[in-house]
């Protein structure tokens, strides 16, 4: 079973009149477990690749699914209740509701689930803080803690919901050397405890070392697809030809 395929996807926008092709008969398919990194300079796709898997946006043409469930069809308020059971989402500027402490943040995706008891939700919230190392600041808000204290939160945030996903933007981006090194580190720890899919868009080599997969995006089609072999070296599955 794969976790996310893609089937001939295509995104259009509109730009006053004038229409750009944002994607362009994408195919793909990722394996459940797996540590993800889709790269590409700016303005590549990558970006809105990324929001497609997330059921943020809706392809213009093409296929995809999660879990084996076609989401190309379905409704706003469906495509939500699938975010909020299947996809963590860790944004680069954290997004976190700076009037909530750190335990009222990684609880409030929670909210919005009617299967999850109060209790549940408070159990969750501890457990995930604690995996991130920040059981002790569960009542700081946002404006007490660092940046990657902050990311940190996020991951806590994202993982809450029991995700078979999470989707990361950019999140070493706003973070020091050290900090982002020791935010993958921990993102990677997760992804083989819990064998839980992490899927990054993203600039940072960083990110592209650590990853087992790697999509390069370039003006909206797939131009290498490779995966990392247990020895650590990459082999092309896919390479686009140019003529």
């Amino acid at each position: 079973m794969s976790v996310v395929r893609i089937e001939h996807v295509y995104k259009d926008y509109l730009l006053g009149d004038q229409k750009v092709q944002a994607l362009k008969d994408i195919t793909l398919s990722f394996e459940p477990g797996v540590f993800l990194a889709i790269a590409g300079p700016s303005g590549s796709g990558k970006t809105t690749l990324l929001n497609l898997i997330g059921c943020i946006d809706t392809p213009t043409s093409g296929k995809i699914f999660i879990n084996d469930v076609d989401v190309s069809g379905k409704t706003p308020d469906q495509l939500a209740d699938l975010r909020n059971r299947t996809i963590g989402f860790i944004f680069q500027t954290f997004n976190l509701l700076p009037v909530l402490s750190a335990a009222e943040n990684v609880e409030y995706p929670l909210l919005q689930r009617r299967d999850v008891s109060s209790e549940e939700r408070k159990k969750r919230v501890k457990y995930f803080l604690d995996i991130v190392g920040l059981a002790k600041y569960a009542e700081h808000r946002p404006n007490q803690l660092s940046g990657g204290q902050r990311q940190r939160v996020a991951i806590a945030r994202a993982l809450a919901i029991l995700p078979s996903i999470v989707l990361a933007d950019e999140p070493t981006a706003n973070l020091d050397h050290k900090t982002g090194e020791e935010i993958l580190s921990l993102m990677k720890q997760i992804n083989r405890a819990f064998n839980t899919t992490f899927i990054f868009s993203t600039h940072d080599k960083r990110v592209i070392a650590k990853a087992d997969r790697l999509v390069r995006v370039e003006d909206g089609e797939v131009s290498v697809l490779a995966v990392r072999s247990e020895e650590k070296k990459w082999s092309l599955a896919r390479q686009r030809h140019r003529d």
